[in-house]
């Protein structure tokens, strides 16, 4: 790799959190015991759909030991939701209930046991209304209207028309259309879900909340609690596992804040695995149906998609998720002429949102049709994406340019490196590889909270640190920031402080959210690095009797190369602006440069990202023929990430996915319900993938130095997250035969595939 002319970026060295989190000195929010703290404990819905009568909490409030109870009294006439079109949620149930596990009441008292008492001691009056639990159902002419002022129970529809897309089909040689399917998913996070809430006597109040976005969630919680924004303060916390589910607000932020303010005490509430899995958020199951007109040589002329979500009860991030599959997918190939209908719908279920591998029906679907295309035109698999995928300098179908562009070379290497052409079609039956393909947007228009800025002070012996409201959920952006700070300062790793994430003392940063952390965060990082290195360089010119151009800054000394024997110490120059009243502070932001009149449903045409990543992805499966098991054996991946800050992280979020759509969405997880109450919540029952499970895994870069990224860096994470569900689709059919339209492909549906197979050719032999 080449990685010329920077001292640390490019390679992989170890992280800056590694030791806390390797020893256990890591805080998470459940671990933070504040003096005086009460237990928090929550009254959820036993009924999907239900009208509240009446709520009694006299004998509760009763109780010794309790010390605070909420109800609907304590809500304020204020809604949640991501935009101020969707805000249809208010976080403790008022009129009615419309999910099994909604928040209807809760206590904070001295102990567990005493909350926990407490609950038992609340009545509630419900008058139940019929349910709807299927999205397709949900739209049907009759059924029950979960919000009223919905009709049809659509939440939010998506339409997006490029192009002709009837004479697209007319002038294609090749015509097909497939449905494909999906159940919701888990995220799967090993942290459940806590908050800490501590109202204080001036009015504040201080929450330690595991969150992707600190600064959207003080921001929801001032007009949810009516509290000034400069009042509410969320504190950093270390996050086990994110996923795409702590991006959002939850009606817990809420309670625990409105009991603490309550009790003028501070309160902790711990969801259990159970309540984590039904009352936070959880993955959309999708019904998507996908019709294709190529040309003889596979190139895509049309494409008509309709979409049905099933969104749950409330519309939480809604006109993002029912966006971000088709995103992801004009992102990657060329489509002249294309149609989306996108419905989410509400449904009597738990609330779904945005997720890592998120849309595995589309974008699975999808990429799966492309092999179905070319396997009937003969065309090999990795030639239709090479003859289908963007190129630097072309438009998306909604009208985003590309700035940087590895997809052909991600393509062409995964393949070469798996030992495609010696595999694909010619191994032995229940041996299979197939591919999958994408790319991925990186900092979506969010207003003000789509850029970030961030600050570097120095202590007076030349340590800095930085100030930045970036999250890290476990991916590496703590050290990414760090680093960057440390290739622009010539400062070691190790010297460099961070602070982030809180925001009381942090400056506005979107979060980890739009896969824009290093893209957007580490840009205004190495601004700020280079704004303070010029205000050192300024200072060390009046030491060294030289102009500031000529200096250079390396282990922590500045000196001029033609002179290199003349040096300053950092911690000199840094002293020396402290008594000539310059402080070296330095000061950087950035705004990525997208169209902020794009808007997800009214106006999806413009930039909708400040660039985009690209990858390829080569799976390798056995398949047992009598029984359908499959078991994941190679994956191979280049990932075009313009230029990793940090190999390992880069590989690391490689290996996560593989895990997550490969092997989790791909083949195992998926929900169980019955009249709206979910089955397997709980690690037991809910499948997930293990250690042992795990492939030989190759993750490999593309290099594209791409012109936007701080250092040609940009995103690192989901490329391996939105097509490994393809790749395993398209090798099951190498290693079958059959095509399964369903995820996650499980045993019993590859039996049923082959079974009808068997029974098929049998007839067509006797019509023969």
């Amino acid at each position: 790799m080449n990685t010329s002319g920077y001292r640390i970026l490019g390679r992989g060295i170890a992280r800056v959190d590694t030791p806390l989190k390797a020893t256990g000195e890591a805080l998470f929010t459940a671990d933070i015991r504040l003096p005086k703290m009460l237990v928090g404990k929550v009254l959820h819905s036993p009924h999907a759909h239900a009208v509240i009568k009446s709520i009694d909490t006299s004998r509760a409030e009763a109780l010794p030991g309790v010390r605070a109870v909420v109800t609907r009294e304590d809500s304020f006439d204020v809604k949640w939701g991501v935009f101020r079109y969707t805000r249809d949620h208010q976080l403790i149930a008022v009129d009615k209930v419309r999910f099994v596990g909604e928040e209807v009441a809760a206590v904070a008292a001295d102990d567990e046991a005493t909350a926990l008492a407490a609950l038992d001691l609340i009545t509630v009056e419900y008058e139940v209304r019929p349910a709807v639990y299927d999205a397709e159902e949900a739209m049907a002419a009759g059924a029950p209207l979960i919000h009223e002022d919905h009709p049809g129970n659509v939440n939010i529809h998506v339409n997006i028309d490029v192009g002709d897309v009837e004479k697209g089909f007319a002038e294609s040689h090749y015509v097909r259309e497939d449905t494909f399917r999906a159940s919701g998913e888990t995220y799967g996070m090993l942290e459940p879900y806590a908050v800490i809430a501590d109202y204080k006597s001036t009015g504040s109040i201080e929450l330690w909340v595991p969150t992707a976005s600190p600064h959207t969630k003080a921001k929801a919680l001032s007009n949810l609690l009516k509290i000034p924004l400069n009042k509410v303060i969320v504190r950093r916390t270390n996050v086990g596992g994110a996923l795409g589910g702590r991006s959002d607000v939850f009606p817990l932020d809420f309670i625990t804040a409105t009991l603490s303010r309550k009790a003028r005490r501070p309160v902790k509430i711990v969801y259990s695995r159970g309540e984590s899995m039904t009352c936070t958020r959880q993955v959309h199951d999708m019904v998507v149906t996908v019709k294709t007109g190529v040309t003889r040589e596979g190139a895509i002329l049309a494409q008509d998609i309709r979409v049905v979500m099933g969104g749950g009860a409330y519309s939480s991030t809604g006109p993002i998720a029912a966006s971000v599959p088709f995103l992801v997918w004009e992102e990657t190939y060329r489509l002249p002429s294309v149609r989306l209908n996108s419905y989410r719908v509400y449904t009597n279920k738990p609330i779904r949102g945005m997720y890592r591998c998120h849309g595995r029906a589309f974008l699975g679907g999808l990429g799966m049709q492309l092999d179905m295309i070319a396997h009937e035109l003969k065309i090999d698999p990795v030639e239709i994406r090479l003859r289908n995928a963007l190129h630097e300098g072309e438009y998306q179908a909604t009208g985003s340019k590309i700035f940087g562009c590895g997809l052909s070379q991600a393509i062409e290497r995964a393949a070469a490196r798996a030992g495609w052409a010696g595999k694909r079609g010619k191994m032995p039956p229940g041996r299979g590889i197939g591919m999958g393909a994408n790319g991925m947007m990186c900092g979506f228009p969010m207003g003000i909270r789509g850029g970030s800025s961030a600050v570097i002070k120095f202590n007076e012996d030349g340590y800095p640190t930085i100030l930045t409201g970036v999250v890290d959920n476990g991916q590496g952006n703590y050290h990414a920031m760090v680093q960057i700070c440390a290739e622009v300062l010539g400062v070691p790793v190790e010297e460099i402080h961070i602070v982030a994430a809180d925001t009381e003392v942090t400056t506005l940063d979107m979060g980890a959210y739009s896969q824009a952390a290093v893209f957007v965060g580490g840009n205004a990082v190495k601004n700020a690095a280079e704004d303070a290195r010029q205000q050192i360089f300024k200072i060390a010119a009046g030491l060294l009797d030289c102009d500031p151009a000529d200096l250079v800054i390396e282990d922590k000394q500045v000196f001029a190369p033609d002179k290199p024997e003349e040096r300053v110490p950092l911690h000199k120059i840094i002293r020396r602006g402290l008594l000539d009243n310059v402080p070296v502070i330095g000061r950087g932001s950035y705004m990525p440069e997208v169209s902020h009149t794009r808007e997800w449903v009214k106006n999806p045409v413009g930039q909708q990202a400040g660039t985009f990543s690209f990858g390829a992805n080569v799976i390798e499966v056995e398949v047992d023929l009598k029984t359908g098991e499959v078991k994941v054996v190679n994956a191979t991946g280049f990932h075009d990430c313009g230029f990793p800050i940090n190999l390992k992280a880069v590989e690391g979020q490689y290996e996560g996915s593989v895990a997550a759509a490969g092997l989790g969405s791909g083949l195992l997880e998926e929900h169980l319900w019955v009249d709206g109450r979910m089955l397997n919540a709980d690690f037991l029952e809910y499948k997930m993938p293990l250690a042992v499970d795990m492939p030989e895994i190759s993750a490999n870069v593309v290099i594209t130095n791409d012109p936007k990224g701080p250092f040609g860096a940009k995103e690192a994470g989901l490329f391996g997250s939105m097509n490994s569900f393809q790749a395993v689709g398209n090798a099951i059919f190498d290693a079958t035969g059959v095509w399964i339209k369903e995820f996650p492909i499980t045993p019993d549906k590859i039996l049923q595939a082959l079974e009808e197979k068997r029974k098929k050719d049998e007839q067509s032999t006797e019509t023969d």
